[in-house]
């Protein structure tokens, strides 16, 4: 028998790695980034990008959902984002995202992620250690995509008329009542998913 051929092509990337679970962020927010990883591997992408984090972000945290200004924003973001295998996103395949709008401190390359959507991760942590918490919520990731003007999951909402500006206002505010509530409110100010004290909506 002779020998057996990669399937990999000569000089092709590898996908994400799998990582160990990461103890500064919240059991919500490590499920975020494992589907935010099986995402980039199923679209045959190098790196998890912040476009990814965003996806997987909508999908899996209703905080996240209620914090845009109407439940059809949210969904148009949604369908923005499923489009990126076949629109948009198609002018992102073999290429690495770095806006170059944040300092690049890990070799993306060794860690299966893009610079913007590592910087993203970092200031989740920074957020939720300045509030006195051990792990950081999907709030303050989505705080950190949205702090990089020039990253993909930016691009994505502003194709979604998505008014970025307001958006970080809305994420500031339900941040402050979450801290004020010592960690247990549910539900953020300023989204269509705002709960008042009389349990319905604004």
């Amino acid at each position: 028998m002779g020998d057996v051929q990669s399937r990999t092509p000569s000089g092709a990337e590898p996908g994400p790695t799998r990582e160990e679970p990461d103890p500064g962020l919240s059991a919500e927010l490590a499920s975020v980034v494992s589907g935010a990883r099986r995402r980039a591997v199923r679209d045959g992408d190098r790196q998890i990008d912040t476009a990814h984090l965003l996806h997987s972000l909508l999908e899996a945290d209703p905080e996240v959902r209620a914090v845009f200004e109407s439940g059809a924003q949210a969904v148009r973001v949604l369908g923005y984002l499923v489009q990126r295998s076949i629109g948009y996103g198609l002018q992102w395949q073999g290429t690495v995202e770095d806006s170059g709008a944040v300092p690049v401190v890990t070799p993306a390359r060794e860690t299966g992620w893009s610079p913007a959507a590592r910087t993203a991760m970092d200031v989740a942590r920074e957020r939720a250690e300045l509030r006195g918490e051990p792990r950081a919520l999907g709030m303050d990731l989505l705080a950190g995509l949205v702090a990089d003007p020039e990253c993909r999951a930016v691009e994505v909402l502003a194709r979604a008329r998505v008014d970025v500006p307001a958006l970080l206002r809305r994420i500031e505010a339900g941040c402050r009542q979450y801290a004020s509530e010592g960690g247990h409110g549910h539900g953020y100010v300023g989204g269509h998913g705002y709960t008042g004290s009389n349990g319905s909506g604004v």
